[in-house]
């Protein structure tokens, strides 16, 4: 067979890609995100916890966002990520509340989206895209709002996460203490 017939083969034996619809996102797809949010709940949730007042308005250095813009920002995303769920896209930038006032938005904006995932309703975003997209980034600032705590003086212990008691849907700020021996500094 010469490679023209060759490539004519091949060519005929492809099939097209089949785009995966949004709307069929498999169980275990919707079961990982809501754990990646549950998993955002609790680690946020640590480096949120006891920070002291003035740590709100921390700057590490003249371009860098506060802790409080920061925080917002994880709302924003959030607010996000749900308006993909459901299929009406949209992204607004809110101005930053008082540091507990976010604190209770991020753990409300989790639950709304959670709330989402646990339902039967149709996700209009595949959920590997809100995981690469939302979800990843805001994980990415809860890592810069620690290391930030460590910058302001008052750190977070470090912990041995895959320890951590993460359960599917507890994205409040109720979360479990990290287990016995976890922790270091």
């Amino acid at each position: 067979m010469s490679p023209k017939e060759s490539s004519k083969n091949n060519a005929a034996r492809k099939k097209p890609a089949a785009k995966r619809s949004a709307s069929k996102a498999p169980d275990d797809a919707r079961t990982f995100l809501r754990h990646s949010v549950a998993t955002l709940a609790y680690r946020c949730g640590k480096a949120t916890r006891g920070a002291p007042p003035e740590f709100a308005e921390f700057k590490a250095g003249p371009t860098t966002r506060t802790p409080i813009q920061i925080l917002a920002h994880i709302g924003d995303l959030l607010d996000w990520v749900l308006s993909q769920a459901e299929g009406k896209e949209r992204w607004r930038n809110a101005t930053p509340l008082p540091w507990e006032d976010e604190v209770k938005r991020f753990h409300a904006a989790l639950k709304r989206f959670d709330t989402y995932l646990a339902s039967k309703k149709t996700l209009h975003k595949p959920a590997e895209r809100m995981f690469q997209g939302a979800i990843a980034d805001s994980l990415t600032h809860t890592g810069q709002i620690t290391m930030l705590r460590r910058l302001a003086g008052s750190h977070v212990r470090g912990e041995n996460y895959s320890r951590a008691d993460i359960r599917m849907g507890r994205v409040g700020a109720d979360q479990s203490p990290p287990p016995e021996r976890s922790e270091f500094d």
